[in-house]
């Protein structure tokens, strides 16, 4: 995505030993994280995307909203398919952990793509990562967004704490109030301005902070 939210990351460094075979296991094994649903919501699923995605991932990328926020346009299925293997190569890689967001549905709709989550810029022994979202035209509104962000961090804190991931950070531009109150509600405190660096950034942007005592 474009704007402070969905910034690039940095490559994961691997430690060796224990912490080595912890991530191969995270590589290898399939992570699905479940959200539960509420008496106002549909459950949640998040897991890495596939390429079965595709096809919704274009639908949802016609909105106008998202396509404005998007630096890697998707405009058809090649486009589409382009994207989710570099969404797959996040995670063969350890520089992107993406989880697709589908809504559970009732009767043999199955599974409705709402959105993205990722994990971003976790390097062994640093304190700081970075997380990032965008929701589904069809889906915002409905609390999708911070419970997605809630599993995707507590996720992100269980599986990395103990390499020394302390914090994780919630950017976006100052043109997107919505990314704040998404923010609050996850418990992500505003931090500070960060000054706008144009082209790429062209607007200032908040930081939004959470720890792991949150």
């Amino acid at each position: 995505m474009k704007g402070w939210s969905h910034s690039g990351m940095g490559r994961t460094r691997l430690a060796s030993g224990e912490n080595a075979a912890a991530y191969d296991r995270l590589v290898h094994v399939p992570v699905v994280l479940q959200v539960a649903a509420t008496p106002n919501s549909p459950a949640l699923v998040l897991r890495p995307w596939c390429m079965e995605d595709v096809a919704a991932l274009v639908e949802v990328c016609r909105d106008p909203a998202l396509r404005h926020r998007t630096s890697s346009p998707v405009e058809n299925d090649a486009d589409g398919a382009r994207w989710v293997q570099a969404q797959q190569r996040g995670w063969a890689t350890g520089d992107r952990f993406g989880f697709a967001v589908l809504e559970e549905q009732p009767g043999p709709a199955g599974a409705q793509l709402v959105g993205n989550v990722v994990l971003k810029d976790v390097t062994s022994g640093k304190p700081a990562a970075e997380v990032g979202y965008w929701t589904a035209a069809h889906a915002r509104g409905k609390g999708v967004a911070p419970r997605a962000l809630e599993a995707l961090t507590g996720w992100a804190f269980d599986t990395f704490a103990a390499d020394g991931l302390k914090r994780l950070g919630l950017l976006h531009q100052v043109d997107n109030p919505a990314s704040c109150r998404v923010a609050q509600k996850s418990r992500y405190d505003f931090d500070r301005v960060l000054p706008a660096a144009p082209p790429s950034f062209p607007r200032d942007g908040h930081l939004h902070i959470r720890r792991t005592d949150a």
